[in-house]
């Protein structure tokens, strides 16, 4: 039983359906959140604080039914300190290129894609729904990657010392041996 790429993943908390026939190809567009997507994406990632969040994008035809899209994100976080928990305010402001293809195109790369002989898509492209895409798992998604993952406040430091630092190493212990080893 084969299982689908998304069917393990929670819904993104961020919607925003964009009807192709309607968009102007080559114009600058962009997408701003509500407080309540604020709210949602703010517990998901565990931020401290989620102020402007901006994505300026364009759309254009590819070959194939395909759409291309490039856009730039750009979005003021705060997140907690792994060291010390003082809130760590950042900028986030990153690049995005996708390919939205029809369904049809995409399984298709997904049959080829088991074959391990065919290795070499770097980005998987999202799907076009109807005569829709959906941005929202996007920015969303380019969000949660672009974080820092273990923010680090300027000047903590972990200091750690062992209570066993000067303790003995038990004989039993599988390292005893090369230690005599050393001392031969």
């Amino acid at each position: 039983m084969t299982q689908s790429l998304n069917e393990d993943l929670q819904p993104s908390p961020l919607t925003r359906k964009v009807q192709l026939a309607g968009v102007e190809r080559g114009a600058d567009k962009s997408i701003e959140i509500n407080e309540d997507e604020r709210s949602a994406i703010m517990e998901l990632l565990d931020l401290v604080d989620l102020g402007a969040v901006e994505f300026v994008y364009r759309l254009r035809e590819g070959r194939g039914q395909r759409v291309h899209l490039t856009g730039r994100l750009r979005a003021d976080v705060v997140q907690t300190c792994v060291v010390s928990l003082e809130p760590v305010p950042a900028v986030i402001d990153v690049p995005v290129e996708a390919e939205f293809w029809p369904p049809e195109k995409i399984a298709v790369l997904h049959e080829r894609a088991e074959d391990p002989a065919q290795v070499g898509e770097a980005d998987w492209p999202e799907p076009i729904s109807g005569d829709a895409i959906d941005l929202g798992p996007l920015v969303y998604e380019t969000l949660a990657t672009a974080l820092d993952p273990y923010p680090k406040k300027t000047g903590a430091q972990f200091d750690w010392t062992d209570a066993k630092q000067g303790a003995e190493t038990p004989k039993n212990n599988p390292f005893a041996a090369l230690k005599d080893l050393k001392k031969s």
